[in-house]
């Protein structure tokens, strides 16, 4: 892994980063996202489509707590991002969802976007911080062992389409 440019830094999230974030989320989670999966299997078509399912749900993130999550930003501007999501009550803290700029992974970017993730859920008390990837996203799988994660469980996902009974 060749480390992250020295130019870039990691900041918290502001307003004015939403509509780069959507950008990064419709190009990072393309080809790894449940919701892509579910329309592909079960050929849903119209809206609203796997994007903005996804998106809506990264922006519902961003909106109901907008100091837990952070961007990194190389040359004035976004090139990845992360949201958070601490639970107090039960000292999880989840990692929902995170992308970088395809043009630039493999530069440690996203790795320091989690570690900076990690620190602000230690910070909030978290005993635990726990992420999730799809089976067929390579890279999360590489990454996330490598900053120490493990392997807790596998999930399978099930839909059918209701509109076609």
């Amino acid at each position: 892994m060749t480390p992250a440019p020295p130019q870039v830094t990691i900041r918290g999230y502001r307003p004015g980063d939403v509509e780069r974030i959507r950008e990064l989320t419709l190009e990072g989670f393309d080809g790894v996202s449940i919701d892509q999966n579910m329309e592909r299997l079960l050929r849903l078509e119209g809206a609203p489509d796997w994007k903005a399912r996804k998106w809506a749900g990264v922006r519902a993130e961003l909106e109901a707590s907008p100091g837990d999550h952070f961007v990194a930003v190389m040359d004035g501007g976004v090139v990845g991002y992360i949201t958070t999501r601490p639970t107090p009550a039960t000292g999880v803290g989840q990692i929902p969802n995170m992308a970088v700029d395809a043009r630039l992974r493999r530069r440690g970017i996203g790795a320091r976007l989690i570690r900076r993730a990690l620190d602000h859920l230690r910070a909030r008390g978290m005993r635990v911080a726990k992420i999730e990837t799809l089976e067929q996203n390579a890279q999360g799988q590489s990454l996330y062992p490598r900053l120490g994660f493990q392997e807790a469980a596998r999930q399978i996902h099930y839909a059918r389409r209701l509109d076609a009974d």
